[in-house]
């Protein structure tokens, strides 16, 4: 799968958030979304890119946090209560959501290679269209591209 553009209609989905309840993209249509994707919930990289999210969330207006990860519906709301994200976390149980934006990738670790995210963000116009695609951004980067982009 080729990796995602700017002006490419943002792939649609719908699976459930923290509490359980379906979220689709096509929810927030008429709204700025940062889709970030994430390798584990409450992990050191995690919780880095998620609180500082976090941190800025009162100055992006009214554009719409969701973050992603393989993580059961259970471990992403224990994260989220342990930080006060306030925003939805995603269970991408099945991958799909991973596999449509191409972030489910083969990865390495100490020569064993293993299918992981590849820790991506991107910022969906109101539109619903890839306004800007960051592969491989560090947890840091994540807010400052946000607020830059914005």
């Amino acid at each position: 799968m080729a990796e995602l553009q700017p002006g490419d209609d943002a792939p649609d989905f719908t699976v459930l958030d923290q509490s359980g309840s379906p979220v689709s993209l096509s929810d927030f249509k008429g709204r700025k979304v940062l889709l970030y994707f994430y390798p584990k919930a409450d992990t050191s990289g995690c919780i880095a890119q998620s609180c500082a999210l976090r941190d800025i969330s009162d100055q992006i207006g009214d554009t719409v946090i969701l973050g992603v990860s393989p993580d059961k519906p259970a471990k992403q709301a224990k994260f989220d209560t342990k930080y006060g994200l306030g925003f939805p976390l995603l269970a991408d149980e099945d991958h799909a959501v991973s596999l449509a934006y191409d972030v489910w990738r083969e990865k390495s670790m100490y020569g064993k290679k293993y299918m992981g995210i590849l820790r991506s963000a991107f910022l969906i116009d109101e539109d619903g269209r890839i306004a800007q695609a960051w592969y491989k951004v560090s947890p840091a980067d994540t807010a400052t591209n946000l607020l830059r982009s914005l």
